[in-house]
């Protein structure tokens, strides 16, 4: 673990009641789950106050942990104003720790089931049209703009893959399959899946590697897609700037990396795509994370009802 923050999170975690174990389990989410770093980060956060509130009330080993103590620290993060994504978030973390202890014989019982985890809120993201889109999509300048062809088929891919920022920023030149056309993206958990692209992105990724990546290669990024002007790859915040940068040109400032996977979502259900392909080419794990594209779609016919028909 090279990262200094999370080194930093362990060292802190380390010394309170279950630290050890805490620690292990940390370890192991990076290790053996394949979890980012930055989600790791997150759930040490999480854990580091779980653990001081369980010092306090004197339960300092696994054994003596039980729904009571778990209960009332969820009940505090409630009542200290934390918002419910937050505190469903470090419930989510607490119950993972205590069925790692269990996994671990460290805990007898599983009460994990009678552990009540704040309900998130349904924030539903906001919907691009695909006029949006398709202006964002031409925003790049080949006059103006110095990694046009680079910028280009960013924007491409990630409309029609519908890929995390994080995802793209891990591409490899072998990772495009020109002839087929398909990328394979390696998501949360080191999963990878096939997704399939459009024509015109293969064309805008043939356009990059012939015209523009060959004077940015550097040993750094040898291996990797895409490249800074320094030649690294660059990594899921560079993208995001990118990406900001046209939207706000476009005339689209609240759009981030994150919209484009709405949008290819949306879009896609929006034209007769079934669940279970959008699901796939999204990396979700369960249908019932893509279904909210489904909501999307229904609150947008709701308000083309309310603006067109003569009773809405």
């Amino acid at each position: 673990m090279r990262d200094v923050q999370l080194s930093n999170t362990l060292k802190k975690i380390s010394p309170l009641a279950m630290g050890s174990e805490a620690y292990e389990f940390l370890n192991m989410l990076i290790v053996e789950a394949g979890l980012s770093k930055e989600t790791v980060k997150s759930y040490g956060k999480d854990l580091r106050g779980f653990l001081e509130y369980c010092g306090r009330m004197g339960a300092a080993k696994p054994a003596e942990l039980g729904i009571d103590t778990v209960s009332g620290y969820l009940r505090m993060q409630v009542e200290s104003g934390l918002s419910p994504a937050t505190a469903a978030r470090s419930a989510a973390a607490v119950r993972t720790f205590i069925k790692y202890m269990i996994s671990r014989n460290l805990i007898d019982n599983d009460f994990t089931i009678l552990i009540e985890t704040p309900q998130r809120p349904e924030n539903l993201p906001e919907v691009y049209s695909i006029e949006q889109i398709i202006k964002l999509l031409d925003s790049p300048d080949i006059e103006r703009d110095k990694f046009f062809y680079r910028d280009k088929a960013i924007l491409e891919i990630l409309y029609a893959s519908g890929m995390r920022a994080s995802e793209l920023a891990r591409l490899e030149n072998k990772d495009i399959n020109f002839r087929l056309g398909y990328l394979r993206c390696t998501g949360k958990g080191n999963k990878e899946r096939l997704v399939p692209l459009a024509n015109s992105s293969i064309s805008h990724i043939r356009n990059y590697l012939e015209r523009e990546r060959p004077a940015m290669e550097k040993p750094a990024g040898a291996g990797n897609l895409f490249l800074s002007r320094l030649g690294n790859p660059l990594d899921r915040t560079n993208i995001w700037r990118i990406v900001k940068g046209y939207a706000a040109r476009a005339g689209i400032p609240n759009f981030t990396t994150h919209s484009f996977r709405h949008s290819f979502a949306t879009h896609l259900l929006s034209g007769g795509a079934d669940l279970r392909s959008v699901q796939e080419m999204l990396g979700h794990s369960s249908v019932t994370t893509t279904q909210i594209y489904t909501h999307l779609q229904e609150n947008q016919l709701i308000e083309t009802h309310k603006k067109h028909h003569p009773r809405g």
